[in-house]
């Protein structure tokens, strides 16, 4: 078998405008069915094995949409669902979805919550208690101002399995913000936290980017995070606004070209199936 890759990060909807109303006017082209018979040939052309799906709308519909399509599909190799994590059934339901063996993690829309400190609400650190018990992992998904509650949350669960989706989406302008960067060096300390780097082509003006605009944004992570900890993820359709597939692999593997091939082979798809525990 060929080098296994892994996209540890992206989604698949049939769209509807009530429930993805974060689709604005300048999201035309993403507002549109992405289902797997579309990933399947860009997977295949890219020479990537498999892939995460990851959940975009908060509801166990989507969580059970997303499990079917993985015992449909065998390229999906994982869904990182939602659950309410701060409801107190939540243990039961944890118990419930346990039975899908492809739930590999639990995501909640942080960056849309106005509360920066959403994170450190005492029901929702009781959810995010019951995951290890599962053996399931959470994704991280927030702005730069809620770090400081992800740094205190993924202190306060050691053991917990944590994952940054899109290196918290800094803007990539050419100007690190020094915040963003202190706390990147401080989340990338921690054994239990991993980080994607993914979602950066629609963090700076789309379409007008240079492979050269995220490097510096690179090199902090894999300075931070080490190569142990670091996973390639598409956010395929997402980033469609700025970039296509293919480019959005070709940015990753640019950077990784000056890297030793046994990094290569860890960010691109080995740190995925290890973080997910994917079955391939």
């Amino acid at each position: 078998m060929s080098e296994l890759k892994i996209d540890s990060h992206q989604h698949f909807w049939k769209y509807h405008p009530n429930i993805h109303e974060w689709m604005d006017a300048s999201m035309k082209i993403i507002k549109n069915d992405f289902m797997p018979a579309d990933l399947r040939p860009l997977l295949q052309k890219n020479n990537i094995h498999g892939c995460v799906v990851v959940q975009a709308d908060q509801s166990e519909t989507e969580t059970l949409f997303l499990l079917n399509l993985a015992k449909e599909h065998q390229f999906i190799k994982g869904v990182v669902g939602w659950l309410d994590l701060c409801a107190e059934d939540i243990d039961i339901k944890l118990e419930e979805y346990s039975k899908y063996g492809a739930l590999k993690g639990l995501r909640h829309i942080v960056q849309d919550e106005p509360d920066k400190n959403f994170m450190l609400r005492p029901n929702f650190k009781n959810g995010i208690s019951l995951l290890e018990k599962y053996n399931l992992a959470y994704d991280i998904l927030i702005y730069q101002e809620q770090l400081p509650a992800a740094l205190e949350l993924v202190k306060t669960f050691p053991e917990q399995a944590f994952v940054l989706d899109h290196m918290a989406k800094p803007v990539i302008d050419g100007k690190i913000d020094p915040v963003w960067a202190e706390y990147i060096s401080e989340l990338g300390k921690y054994k239990n936290v991993h980080c994607k780097v993914s979602g950066m082509v629609t963090e700076t003006k789309w379409g007008t980017w240079q492979k050269n605009d995220f490097v510096p944004y690179l090199d902090k992570v894999f300075e931070s995070f080490g190569p142990d900890k670091i996973l390639f993820g598409s956010d395929w359709p997402v980033c469609l606004l700025s970039a296509q597939y293919h480019e959005v692999v070709d940015i990753v593997e640019n950077y990784l070209g000056h890297l030793p091939s046994a990094v290569r082979k860890k960010v691109m798809g080995l740190n995925a199936i290890k973080f997910y525990n994917l079955t391939l």
